[in-house]
């Protein structure tokens, strides 16, 4: 079984940022998929330019195919893959996103370093979110990890995380290789209210997507995420008058000192979030 790279035409770049997320994993309040998502859409000249093929690489029950329609009859089947795109954010940047697979992390891994050496990547930012007991009404913490000290010093005092151990994906995999392979790497995880972590969160989204544009020196316009923020945090409030229970724990999470989880609290609300999940 050959993990199977597939090369459409190789971009010429300068200086370029790899921006990775990969779901499969632990994505709170789909911080990770919705930052990418957003990313891809304002790419300037973006062009995706190459794939991994994972469909004998998953578990197809749980990361499933795609069937769409060409010509409103034909109908095609699409297998799951790990896609590479190409453009620019005021500077060249590839997005890598896409499904873990099941099987061969380390071939995919060394795939995914290869396609970051050979794109001459200079730097990477793995995004996603993580469930932790904070209130919606705070603004969302970005929770920094890094492959060295001294990124972690560049990326600024607030909510670094060198301390975290515990179950992990294949980004965080992905990252240590990075790192490895001489590409500075950062970890960026919104750090999403544990009991709305299985919807998406603009605001969870907007600040990963801010502290992105301040480590990897882009252009992104967040200002359409302003209204869908505004407009989540009054849902979640009024859900939340139906919810006695749950307006008790955030009001006790809110009238607590706000002080960042413990590496063993992390671990718990991430064993508990994967239970929850479909």
């Amino acid at each position: 079984m050959e993990v199977v790279l597939n090369v459409d035409r190789w971009p010429e770049l300068r200086d370029p940022v790899l921006l990775l997320a990969l779901s499969g994993w632990v994505d709170a309040g789909l911080a990770g998929a919705g930052a990418v998502a957003t990313i891809v859409e304002q790419l300037a000249s973006g062009r995706r330019f190459a794939q991994l093929d994972l469909h004998d690489l998953a578990d197809l029950q749980q990361t499933r195919p795609t069937v769409r329609l060409l010509d409103g009859v034909t109908r095609t089947v699409e297998w799951p893959t790990i896609d590479f795109v190409a453009g620019n954010l005021g500077r060249d940047v590839v997005v890598c996103t896409g499904p873990e697979p099941s099987i061969r992390w380390r071939e995919v891994t060394g795939e995914i370093v290869d396609v970051a050496r050979r794109v001459g990547a200079t730097s990477a930012i793995g995004l996603g979110g993580i469930p932790v007991p904070v209130s919606h009404r705070r603004p969302v913490a970005v929770l920094v990890t890094a492959t060295s000290h001294s990124l972690l010093q560049e990326a600024g005092p607030e909510a670094v995380r060198p301390d975290y151990s515990g179950p992990t994906g294949l980004q965080t995999v992905v990252q240590l290789a990075l790192g490895e392979a001489g590409i500075p790497t950062y970890g960026l995880w919104a750090q999403v209210p544990h009991y709305v972590a299985g919807s998406a969160s603009p605001p969870a989204i907007r600040a990963l997507l801010d502290k992105t544009r301040e480590l990897g020196r882009l252009s992104l316009d967040l200002s359409g995420l302003d209204e869908q923020c505004a407009v989540y945090t009054e849902r979640v409030d009024e859900s939340l008058h139906e919810r006695p229970d749950v307006e008790a724990m955030v009001q006790a999470i809110e009238s607590n000192a706000q002080t960042p989880p413990s590496g063993d609290e992390l671990v718990a609300e991430i064993e508990r979030f994967l239970r929850d999940q479909p």
